[in-house]
């Protein structure tokens, strides 16, 4: 049922959480089901209550279980590692521990050794960033991106550019800000058979919680297309099992999964487009033999001729460690929580409303969970309609200890078309060389076309429980019938 009271005071009662929480539970059988996690927030991720933390902020970042850090501890303090690229006793160490990590990760995505390569970077960006540099684009090829990728995927546009490939967005349509079947088959059937063609989309929007149907990666790769799936805010809270689906490339970060180690990221590549790629330098490790005086290199087979340097071989294995904790808690009972949890809280926000009727919440996507995540964008209005400063939204969530996220969220283009913002009002911004700040041009936007350029978004995630999205629905009952802060 949606949340129409106007007392914050009353949602913070203790009694009133007690009986939300009983309602929600009635109304979610199935959640009943996930008591592990309930279990495991008390255990492994104890600090967020001991602290008074109501963390809402999982797309930016998971959050790690202290056995994940205890265990790597362990392994640290027990053995003695050195760099891979040799045969002494502390390389082969390592090096085990390395194949171990990569082995897991083939193992948890259910993607076949003799169809995928695993290779280790340091992030998402890093993986997409080699995509985008070594991908064949030329002339009479084309990059066909969707609008709510996020700027990793959109930078990958001026390597295309430079190598003279044509690049075109396929908008996401508000309010729900999905894909246009019509027009994904209109440019998909512009594909020149002959040309390197890559499309890339989200799994799922980082922006709107959107989840683009996964059949996208056949239905283009038969149009002529490869097929970069961003996996970074989906894998999470969702199984990506590539024995089912088979895009080329697929980017993601470990630490959104399980939260701990961050600087490590992953590339799978199907076998047979990663010999598409050219790479346009080579480094330590990448190559079999090089020479100054040859001028010559030949690069390394498979894998290691995209991992650059040593590969960060000591937090490796809090990689293997991490899948394991996640394999042995299932993804679909994470899924599941949070599923739950986020209908909750878009019921209860769409259900906000100020003295006179009118909303004070405008979600930015799906306002139901049919095919979208645990990622909510939204901004408040006051009885007016005038929007709040999404930065004072922020420092008063800071003041009640909840972390959420606010502004464009490295996704200008979902954000574009969810705020009504036109290609000439997006311009204003690069009209000349002088250097303009994300918060100077949400001013100009505010003042000259009443619109926002940013937005407010909370996440919920593996140790999210009922108590986080309703503390967070009390802060924001408090700005039920308050006028928005002018100038």
């Amino acid at each position: 049922m949606p949340v129409t009271t106007h007392s914050p005071d009353q949602l913070y009662a203790p009694e009133g959480l007690e009986s939300a929480r009983s309602a929600f539970l009635q109304a979610n059988p199935s959640y009943a089901a996930t008591a592990r996690l309930r279990d495991l927030r008390a255990t492994e991720y104890a600090r967020l209550d001991r602290q008074g933390h109501t963390y809402l902020d999982y797309t930016g970042g998971g959050l790690y279980a202290e056995g994940q850090v205890r265990r790597h501890w362990e392994l640290l303090q027990e053995n003695v590692f050195g760099n891979p690229h040799s045969v002494n006793p502390t390389s082969m160490a390592a090096t085990r521990l390395v194949d171990e990590a990569r082995a897991y990760v083939y193992d948890f995505f259910r993607a076949s050794p003799d169809e995928y390569t695993v290779i280790f970077t340091p992030n998402a960006s890093g993986a997409l960033k080699l995509v985008g540099e070594a991908y064949p684009f030329a002339p009479g090829g084309h990059y066909l991106l969707t609008f709510d990728n996020h700027n990793s995927v959109n930078g990958i546009r001026e390597f295309a550019q430079a190598k003279g490939a044509e690049v075109n967005y396929l908008p996401v349509v508000p309010p729900d800000l999905r894909i246009n079947q019509e027009r994904l088959d209109d440019f998909l059937g512009r594909a020149a058979p002959e040309q390197a063609n890559l499309f890339a989309f989200p799994a799922q929007s980082n922006f709107s919680g959107v989840q683009h149907p996964l059949e996208f990666i056949e239905q283009a790769k038969a149009a002529g297309w490869d097929v970069l799936l961003d996996a970074a805010a989906f894998t999470p809270t969702n199984r990506l099992d590539l024995s089912v689906w088979k895009p080329d490339f697929v980017t993601l970060s470990f630490y959104k999964i399980f939260g701990y180690p961050t600087g490590v990221g992953c590339l799978l590549a199907r076998k047979n487009a990663l010999k598409k790629l050219r790479r346009p330098w080579f480094a330590g490790g990448t190559i079999t033999i090089a020479s100054v005086q040859g001028c010559g290199h030949v690069l390394a087979d498979s894998e290691a001729a995209f991992e650059d340097g040593t590969v960060d071989y000591l937090n490796l294995p809090a990689v293997h460690i991490g899948l394991e904790y996640i394999d042995s808690i299932g993804v679909d009972l994470i899924h599941e929580r949070v599923e739950a949890l986020t209908s909750w809280l878009l019921d209860a926000l769409t259900g906000l409303r100020h003295s006179n009727d009118a909303p004070l919440v405008r979600i930015y996507g799906p306002t139901d969970t049919e095919s979208r995540g645990g990622t909510i964008a939204f901004n408040f209005y006051d009885p007016d309609a005038r929007l709040v400063d999404y930065h004072k939204v922020e420092q008063l969530a800071n003041g009640f200890n909840i972390s959420l996220r606010t502004g464009c969220f490295c996704n200008p283009g979902a954000g574009e078309l969810a705020h009504g913002l036109t290609a000439d009002e997006m311009a204003e911004a690069f009209q000349n060389e002088e250097r303009m700040t994300m918060d100077q041009f949400q001013a100009i936007v505010l003042s000259k076309h009443q619109k926002s350029a940013g937005a407010v978004r909370v996440s919920l995630g593996i140790a999210s429980n009922f108590a986080d999205v309703y503390r967070f629905l009390g802060f924001a009952a408090g700005f039920l019938d308050r006028e928005a802060e002018v100038g």
